[in-house]
């Protein structure tokens, strides 16, 4: 019997709700591949049972330059000791690992950048920090064969950037995993953002939002750097009747909770290149939940929503012009109609399926 090919993928985050990576696990998994997905293990970090492998590190250090040194450290003696075939490095946070073990072993590694690593708004006010990941980056992107990233404006980038070609597998969800809504009508309505909880996503000022808004409630489901703050701004502004966090919910709860928003945040503020060039998950999360958006106006996301027609478009993240935008959003028939249909639309197009076929090309050659 032939032996699979053994491919290890690997994170820094815990695995639990990062849908990108189990879709290409998957994907991979049908394609023939053996499959470890590697991570870290967070004190509250939910158990998780995949049909691929696993495995979690338990770290020293949670953040920082000392939790990134120790986990690409462990992470290297981790691949070094492993029978691998290909290795697939998700951000250049774990590139360095995977770089050095790739070289040692003279096995291929893949990168999938799911972000414009550099130009994170955490780095903007960190020069020197971001000098550092900026030196990694020159030293390992230009010697890459294969790469892929989230969207076209990215990939334009780095191919002008080190002359390295990437492609574009977009973070679109599997077609089967739509859960139908049971909300009732007598509920508040639901103004919902999921994914990082992270600063310019835009959440402060949704927060705010809800002074006026009336009739809905907004539901933030995810963790992150500032969920603290905002959990704080929310007792503060005494808005605890109006926002709700239900924290970072696993791939399969998700699901459940989307459909049955009425609306979907993804306004991001124009805090340097990655958030320009933003095409996020749960952007693609609510077209196949059917949810009509709000996003910011920001290249990659308003492509995606003027072609399709499924939503507005803000142009000011003032508390009272975001919050003039959500009730249009929730309460104008005649565009939530239109949208609706046009979704229904756009989620048979916009699927994993569709997608997947990029990511299987760049990996057919290594079977």
């Amino acid at each position: 019997m032939k032996r699979k090919k053994q491919i290890i993928v690997s994170v820094t985050n815990d695995l639990v709700a990062d849908n990108r990576v189990h879709k290409v696990c998957t994907s991979l998994e049908e394609m023939g591949f053996g499959v470890l997905l590697v991570g870290r293990k967070l004190k509250n970090s939910q158990p998780i049972n995949r049909s691929y492998l696993t495995h979690r590190m338990r770290l020293c250090f949670t953040k920082g330059a000392f939790f990134y040194t120790e986990y690409n450290f462990r992470l290297l003696l981790f691949l070094l000791f492993r029978k691998a075939d290909v290795l697939l490095a998700n951000d250049l946070d774990t590139l360095t690992a995977n770089y050095l073990a790739a070289k040692i072993k003279r096995i291929p590694v893949v990168y999938d950048s799911h972000e414009y690593f550099t130009e994170v708004p955490e780095l903007i006010d960190r020069p020197r920090v971001k000098q550092i990941w900026e030196w990694l980056e020159k030293k390992m992107l230009p010697n890459l064969k294969h790469c892929y990233t989230v969207c076209d404006s990215i990939a334009a980038v780095y191919h002008e950037k080190y002359n390295v070609p990437f492609q574009v597998v977009r973070n679109i969800p599997i077609s089967k995993n739509t859960v139908q809504s049971n909300q009732k009508e007598d509920q508040p309505k639901i103004i919902l953002y999921q994914g990082a909880v992270n600063i310019g996503r835009g959440l402060e000022q949704a927060i705010k939002a809800m002074y006026f808004i009336e009739g809905a409630q907004l539901v933030i489901a995810g963790d992150g750097d500032i969920k603290g703050q905002l959990e704080e701004l929310v007792r503060t502004e005494k808005l605890q009747e109006k926002v709700r966090f239900p924290g970072q919910l696993s791939i399969e709860e998700l699901a459940k909770l989307t459909p049955t928003a009425d609306l979907g945040l993804s306004i991001e503020e124009d805090l340097g290149l990655n958030y320009r060039f933003a095409l996020p998950n749960k952007l693609f999360d609510y077209i196949r939940a059917e949810v009509p958006v709000l996003i910011s106006d920001l290249p990659e996301m308003k492509a995606i929503v003027e072609k399709y027609n499924i939503g507005s478009i803000c142009n000011s993240h003032e508390p009272k012009d975001l919050a003039n935008s959500i009730n249009e959003a929730l309460n104008n028939s005649i565009k939530r109609k239109t949208w609706k249909t046009n979704l229904v639309q756009a989620s048979k197009e916009l699927t994993w399926e569709n997608e997947e076929k990029v990511l299987k090309a760049i990996f057919a050659e290594f079977l």
